[in-house]
């Protein structure tokens, strides 16, 4: 069996675009839809497919972060299921999926039965902590985006803040239609409804909208 496994922070995010992306390429795909934040432990629908998922079955993720946010809670749960002999395919990093990595544990350079073993068991121990450290790198990049994201957004928030720039629509102010466009690239780049890494509060300020103006922009991003 192929499970596709999409995670969005809040129900009231969009997750089309993670299942369009896994359809794209695995049409037979079962569609897992978790609503529930990277941060929070316990995982319904998750614990629900690790549970039922059998060896050889595969699980694909529109990338690293929909698995895990956190690099060491990922890479065990990324170990867990390599020892079941569960498949896991991550579309934006490939190079971590567990065939590559099954490559790397074949590629172990094979035992002479002399004391030169000595040091090929400590080549092939190396090989494979190359193997490891990249699985545990792509986790903990995963997790640094999305920690540097909300820092620079605060930063800059904060700066403009004290530079007297106005944080949002001031109450009463009119529209100005010309800022629509680069408003709504905003909100569809960084917005997590659209898979970005932003939730709606930070957004807003990011964009320096009014609450209702940025929920008109993101309404008609949704219904073009």
């Amino acid at each position: 069996m192929t499970y596709g496994y999409c995670r969005i922070s809040t129900k009231q995010q969009n997750i089309e675009r993670q299942i369009r992306n896994i359809k794209a390429v695995y049409t037979e795909a079962i569609i897992v839809r978790e609503a529930y934040s990277g941060t929070v432990a316990v995982r319904p629908e998750w614990s629900k497919l690790i549970k039922n998922v059998k060896s050889s079955d595969t699980i694909v993720f529109d990338s690293v972060s929909r698995m895990s946010r956190n690099a060491d809670d990922g890479f065990s749960l990324y170990e867990e299921l390599f020892k079941k002999n569960i498949n896991l395919i991550f579309l934006k990093e490939p190079h971590i999926n567990t065939d590559t990595y099954k490559k790397a544990l074949e590629n172990n350079i094979s035992l002479t039965g002399t004391n030169v073993d000595y040091i090929l068991e400590g080549i092939n121990k190396y090989l494979m902590s190359l193997a490891k450290e990249q699985i545990r790198l792509a986790f903990e990049q995963s997790q640094k985006e999305v920690d540097d994201l909300h820092q620079r957004t605060k930063e800059g928030i904060e700066t403009a803040r004290l530079n007297g720039k106005q944080i949002g629509q001031r109450q009463g102010a009119k529209l100005n239609v010309k800022k629509s466009g680069p408003a709504k690239e905003i909100i569809f780049r960084h917005s997590s409804t659209f898979g970005g890494n932003l939730n709606d509060s930070e957004c807003m300020k990011l964009a320096g909208l009014s609450r209702n103006t940025y929920y008109k922009y993101k309404s008609e991003l949704k219904c073009p």
